[in-house]
């Protein structure tokens, strides 16, 4: 309902005004008058209305005045005169006010109706724009750590656009990413009885699980990083390093960072990682080199044995051989289905392998074996199971027969046409990215309020359908992968032994201890107390 306020020296036009303004008609309401300017002011501060309708000439102070200080304390209502002087320079101020219409006395009921009926609807034409810009501005907030996220994937991989790259950051960073230093650490989850054909939920878990250890060492360690995951079984760390440490201390203290990291991954998680670090670069444009060189120093140690030097691979800033850059890209076009884009990447990043001397076999199969991988963590994202595509296939032994580039290409290019016309596969590829936006909702969230409901209105989907296509993809419902999310985080809380299990249940999103109880024994098979005593 809309507010009006009428403000005029004559009681009679206060009383006429009041009573044959058609309330309800126009859905408003009338929440106050006063008798001058200064009252006036006053009673605008105190009752907000979103209609203003004055006279100009009034004791102490004037309409026009008392217009001009709304203005000045950012009044956004409208405001009709009604006066009794026709005068030009006075209309000519009013519009300079942003007045919304100028009335002279007398005036009719009608034409009076027909000015409010106006400027109501331009009221809630503007509450409409409002209510536009807020709901864009709250779903760009949403969206803010995603796109983030993005940005610094590309930045990691060099898969980003250097021509637009400088304005996609915020002016607030500009000086932050230029006045440093960086180094990238690359690391890969090694293949363990604990990781071998987990589910989408289970390697989730863990993925989330994994990348919060690293987290909180960095935050302890160096504060000014930032943790990138990329696919699968492998992620990145920017180290942004102060020009004033000198490059051999920064990479000292960085390489100490990563023996700590892989030693608390080790201890909470029972998982195995291997690190690599890329050389310090002093343009932040250049810091997928940096990332190239961390995973090939990560390569040496996969397929390399340690008294054959010769056998290495190279990496210059030319780019000729760019692993993770070409692994992003073709996992982005296996994501979304683009079997030409898949293609052509696979062509160009072979064309620069061919002026590589060291490519050996041992290196064309290690490719296709992470390649399989990749594929597999794509699809399982989108809830395919690669082998559910490619039924009885031998994969060590088609991976054992590669010995060329040319057979690599053809093994690719047939694995890529399968899934990529797979009828399956193009249904579920577009329920990706609501199901990843679920997933990493429920990890940042836990300890708050929240359910389906709550992500239909964010995704603008419907409640059903949201919770068909997540347990399709997921293979339960979004309720119990959430209560699953808060148990593996309470069991973490519980075997630090700091909190208390009332805190601990406050801090997964529970105000009831005995629920939070009984919940915790339904999914670990054992009480929060008996989980603080074995930890």
């Amino acid at each position: 309902m809309w507010k009006i306020l009428i403000i005029d020296d004559d009681f009679q036009v206060l009383e006429g005004m009041q009573k044959s303004i058609p309330w309800e008609s126009i859905d408003a309401e009338f929440v106050g008058e006063a008798c001058d300017g200064a009252e006036g002011l006053v009673m605008a501060e105190r009752t907000k209305p979103d209609i203003i309708i004055t006279d100009i000439y009034m004791p102490i102070m004037n309409g026009l005045e008392m217009i001009e200080k709304l203005r000045e304390m950012n009044y956004e209502g409208e405001i009709i005169i009604l006066s009794g002087y026709s005068d030009f320079q006075y209309a000519r101020q009013a519009l300079r006010l942003q007045v919304n219409d100028y009335l002279s006395k007398p005036v009719t009921l009608e034409e009076l109706s027909e000015v409010l009926a106006r400027v109501i609807k331009e009221l809630e034409n503007k509450e409409l724009k409002k209510l536009e810009q807020e709901e864009i501005h709250s779903r760009l907030l949403m969206y803010e750590p995603f796109m983030e996220k993005e940005w610094l994937k590309s930045v990691v991989t060099g898969t980003f656009n250097k021509a637009i790259a400088a304005e996609q950051l915020k002016r607030s960073e500009i000086d932050f990413w230029q006045q440093r230093s960086h180094l990238v650490m690359g690391i890969e989850l090694l293949n363990s009885v604990r990781t071998a054909g987990l589910s989408l939920i289970d390697w989730n878990l863990f993925r989330f699980a994994y990348a919060n250890i690293i987290r909180e060492v960095l935050s302890e360690d160096w504060p000014e990083s930032a943790f990138v995951e990329l696919h699968s079984h492998h992620a990145a760390i920017i180290f942004n390093i102060d020009p004033l440490i000198p490059a051999d201390e920064a990479r000292r203290l960085i390489g100490a960072i990563g023996e700590r990291i892989a030693a608390c991954i080790y201890t909470y998680l029972q998982l195995s990682v291997r690190i690599g670090l890329g050389t310090l670069k002093t343009n932040w444009l250049d810091i997928s080199n940096s990332t190239e060189e961390a995973f090939l120093e990560l390569l040496q140690q996969n397929i390399v044995p340690p008294q054959d030097k010769e056998s290495s691979l190279t990496f210059d800033d030319s780019g000729a051989i760019r692993p993770i850059k070409f692994y992003q890209e073709l996992a982005e076009a296996i994501v979304y289905a683009k079997e030409e884009k898949a293609q052509d990447i696979i062509e160009a990043y072979f064309n620069q392998m061919e002026s590589m001397p060291a490519i050996t076999p041992a290196y064309l199969q290690y490719l296709c074996a992470e390649l399989w991988t990749i594929f597999a963590y794509s699809l399982h994202s989108a809830g395919i199971v690669l082998d559910d595509l490619f039924p009885g296939m031998a994969l060590k032994q088609e991976i054992a027969q590669i010995q060329t580039q040319t057979q690599v290409k053809d093994w690719l290019r047939s694995k890529i046409h399968v899934i990529t016309t797979s009828r399956h596969w193009h249904e579920n590829s577009k329920h990706k990215e609501a199901v990843d936006f679920m997933i990493q909702y429920a990890h940042d969230h836990y300890a708050e309020e929240f359910g389906l409901e709550d992500m239909a209105k964010k995704l603008y989907l419907s409640r059903n359908y949201l919770n068909q296509i997540f347990k399709k993809a997921t293979g339960e419902t979004f309720t119990n992968y959430t209560i699953r999310v808060r148990m593996k985080k309470a069991q973490a809380l519980l075997a630090e032994g700091k909190y208390l299990i009332y805190e601990v249940a406050e801090k997964v999103g529970y105000k009831s201890v005995p629920y939070f109880s009984s919940i915790f024994k339904k999914y670990t098979g054992i009480n929060p107390s008996e989980a603080g005593k074995t930890s």
